[in-house]
């Protein structure tokens, strides 16, 4: 017995939401799970007062690197290219790297976005320091005397 491919293109009634829902690959695939390998890995940390957001983003510099924020969306991206020469004259190997992502991300309300965000680069990592409003912070625990 051979095994056959399923071939979408042979039933006219199947749109592409019922392709999608056939196709198993991005079957568990949502936000926390983004399986696009071009988007840089990132990690997020909440504490009271701010958000920090580290993003792994080695082989660019610094200067490759774009951050902006509109409107409740945080939109970093880069864009990089670089050319390897093993021999100058007559060409033996000569190979060229271009890489770049794109990625927007949705801020939660609490952020301050009229404050200034704190970006630093180093080592490949990205962070950014995203500060909270104060009427998000959570209030401080308070001790209620008993009568």
């Amino acid at each position: 017995m051979s095994i056959i491919k399923f071939n979408k293109n042979r039933f006219p009634w199947i749109n592409d939401r019922m392709s999608n829902w056939l196709d198993t690959d991005d079957f568990f695939a949502d936000d926390f799970f983004i399986r696009n390998k071009n988007l840089p890995a990132m990690n997020v940390k909440e504490n009271e007062n701010a958000f920090d957001i580290e993003f792994a983003v080695p082989g660019f510099s610094k200067k490759d690197i774009e951050v902006t924020m509109e409107d409740d969306i945080l939109h970093i991206s880069a864009k990089s290219s670089t050319e390897e020469v093993e021999e100058e004259e007559n060409y033996t190997r000569k190979e060229f790297n271009y890489s770049s992502f794109d990625r927007k991300l949705q801020l939660p309300g609490s952020v301050d976005q009229n404050k200034k965000v704190k970006a630093t680069y180093k080592d490949g990592i990205l962070t950014l320091n995203l500060l909270k409003r104060e009427e998000a912070k959570e209030p401080p625990k308070r001790v209620i005397d008993i009568a």
